[in-house]
């Protein structure tokens, strides 16, 4: 018996990193699977190596409310209902800060950016919530230590995770008692997180980020480096409605422990 069966979820940003971490989990633990993925290629490749059975792929942009409809009707189509949503798309800004922002490319970077860290999360649980509400569902939005601590990124990023993190607070409170809304905060992991076409680093990875293991390494005390493996089961235990009835508006930090740091090991200083 899997942890997740009888779950119905749809998982946008499905097609890697932490989003195809959580679907390879959910599938594995007996959950029926919609993926709304942007790439071709990465959709192509989810409908070749994941069953047919229990997997549906939608080609499309999370940041399109047409799109998000589309992929809401492939997974009720294909399994009749729809009980978890998990919105795990997201762009970088590559830590570019107010300084090295280019007056002429705030605004269309603003857009590009918040478009897809948070406007693509209203329109998914916008096109989902008839179903959500009608099977007393759960939806699991994706943070970053950005949304709660500084030097997580730049200030587009950073700002963008807040609103994020409040969009779990009042989504939970709006949707209430019928669907609960939480969320996770991972630390740093290495994926393949893309940039932005106005800051000409779109094509950026950061896999390709110089010392980015020992970089994140070196700022969490539990001194962990995460693949995506490893946030997966913070997002198999919201989903688990029977596990944790009681757990709504809250957002589990799997970042390594960055909330206590300490001062004096911030500074390199022991006491």
């Amino acid at each position: 018996m899997g942890f997740l069966d009888g779950k119905v979820a749809l998982v946008t940003g499905g097609g890697s990193g932490i989003g195809r971490a959580v679907v390879d989990l959910y599938v594995r633990e007996g959950a029926k699977v919609g993926i709304l993925e942007i790439s071709p290629e990465k959709a192509r490749d989810l409908q070749e190596k994941l069953p047919r059975d229990v997997v549906v792929v939608t080609q499309g942009d999370a940041t399109s409310m047409r799109d998000n409809e589309r992929a809401v009707a492939d997974v009720t189509d294909a399994f009749g209902s729809l009980t978890t949503l998990v919105c795990a798309v997201g762009v970088f800004d590559y830590f570019t800060e107010i300084p090295q922002l280019p007056k002429d490319k705030i605004s269309e970077a603003f857009d590009q950016l918040f478009a897809v860290n948070v406007k693509s999360n209203l329109l998914s649980v916008k096109a989902a919530l008839d179903q959500l509400i009608e099977n007393r569902g759960q939806v699991i939005l994706t943070i970053s230590n950005a949304g709660f601590y500084a030097g997580g990124g730049g200030p587009l990023y950073v700002s963008s995770k807040f609103a994020v993190r409040g969009l779990v607070t009042e989504l939970a409170y709006e949707l209430s008692p019928h669907v609960r809304v939480n969320g996770v905060a991972p630390g740093g992991t290495i994926t393949d997180l893309r940039g932005i076409p106005a800051l000409a680093n779109e094509g950026q990875s950061l896999k390709d980020v110089p010392d980015i293991e020992g970089l994140i390494k070196g700022i969490n005390p539990l001194g962990v480096v995460a693949q995506p493996d490893d946030h997966s089961w913070a997002y198999a235990f919201l989903a688990a409605k029977e596990r944790a009835p009681a757990v709504t508006g809250t957002i589990i930090h799997s970042d390594g422990g960055l909330g206590v740091r300490g001062m004096t090991r911030m500074a390199g200083l022991e006491p």
